[in-house]
């Protein structure tokens, strides 16, 4: 893949001498100018690119990232790393980890290398693209389900590869708590990402907050700020005002973001996320973490991913559903998950697959999960 025209319009905007970049699923991308991006009369903020959110709750949004989100977004990465260096590209451009990958790399200068996608992420691919950096500091981003395939039955090569990495960046969803411990334990320097397209990606590593990006709980609610938030979405100005609100802390403006998702803070202070609000369920009167279960399933042997979602219930109102991917059978998983978790929290319907249905950047489809556990449910 030729990212040399790319890499330019992107560097161009983010030097603040051409228009912002949004980057189209099959790499080709469209320039926009400043003009018609809605900005207010008068704003100095130069939007550099307009990435979509995923998707993966709803209909995406066209986030609009500003040349000083993302520059703050890539000094508080430097600094959590240690450093700056060579990243491989292994998910899509078009999504905002994918984005980030090529934005550290121009603010690093260094060359970044994309992987082979047009097969699919495969461990094969992924090892091969790998073998091609040249720097001695190297990263990459990856979602749960893709470290989940490079841990499954790995090869002596790939194992090798990963070793190499100076950090593998882990974002997008939880990841299943004993396969990153043996991810550690296999010397892999595995961080956990937590974040969104409205703040450039991930600003909270292993639940800390990067340099400069503030973290709060109002109502049990996930709120970040900081100069690494976006400016607002292109073409709604109704949603922006509801999602992000600017507040004066100690005589300065503080922008945050309203995520939709529940989470605490543990006895150190770093962030625990739960699960999506709109995702609770409340099943015979009782509520439930999505969040809490899905970690017991993750600690059942043989357990590799699960996403847990409410499905309607006559009985219940709601009831509890698991797709699971797994080489235990459906008796041992419940058997197992009983002794882990309280009653009303084990699943009524399980689904087995061999692989979670993913959106293109890697993310499971909640959609798509959600109707066949509906469906299950029903026939059930």
């Amino acid at each position: 893949m030729n990212l040399e025209p790319l890499l330019k319009a992107l560097s161009d905007a983010l030097h603040g001498e051409g228009p912002a970049v949004q980057i189209a699923p099959d790499g080709s991308f469209t320039l926009i100018p400043q003009s018609e991006l809605g900005l207010a009369e008068g704003s100095e903020t130069e939007i550099a690119a307009v990435v979509l959110t995923s998707g993966s709750t709803g209909t995406p949004k066209r986030t609009m990232l500003s040349v000083e989100a993302l520059a703050a977004s890539s000094v508080g990465t430097a600094m959590a790393l240690s450093g700056e260096g060579q990243w491989l590209l292994a998910l899509p451009m078009n999504y905002v980890a994918g984005l980030q990958v090529l934005v550290r790399s121009l603010f690093a200068g260094t060359r970044p290398w994309a992987m082979d996608l047009s097969g699919g992420f495969t461990p094969e691919a992924f090892t091969e693209a790998a073998l091609e950096l040249t720097d001695k500091m190297r990263f990459t981003s990856l979602v749960p389900t893709q470290l989940s395939r490079l841990l499954t039955n790995p090869s002596a090569e790939t194992l090798t590869v990963l070793r190499r990495f100076n950090a593998i960046l882990l974002g997008g969803g939880p990841m299943n708590p004993v396969l990153l411990e043996a991810a550690r334990g296999a010397g892999l320097n595995v961080i956990t990402t937590y974040g969104m397209s409205e703040t450039c990606g991930g600003c909270v590593y292993d639940g800390v907050p990067l340099e400069g990006v503030r973290l709060a709980i109002r109502d049990g609610r996930v709120w970040l700020g900081g100069d690494v938030v976006a400016a607002g979405y292109l073409g709604d100005a109704a949603l922006t005002s509801v999602s992000f609100t600017e507040e004066a802390d100690d005589g300065e403006m503080v922008r945050w973001y309203e995520s939709g998702d529940l989470g605490e803070l543990d006895d150190e202070g770093r962030l625990r996320v739960l699960g999506r609000a709109d995702d609770v369920i409340i099943t015979g009167g009782l509520k439930v973490s999505p969040g809490a279960v899905t970690d017991g399933l993750h600690r059942v042997q043989g357990v590799r991913e699960a996403i847990v979602l409410p499905v309607p219930s006559v009985e219940w109102g709601q009831q509890v559903a698991a797709m699971v991917v797994a080489s235990c059978t459906e008796a041992e998983l419940l058997a197992a998950a009983g002794a882990l978790l309280e009653p009303h929290l084990v699943p009524k319907t399980v689904v087995f697959v061999s692989e979670l249905p993913l959106l293109p950047n890697g993310k499971p489809d909640r959609s798509a999960i959600l109707a066949a556990l509906t469906g299950a449910a029903q026939a059930a």
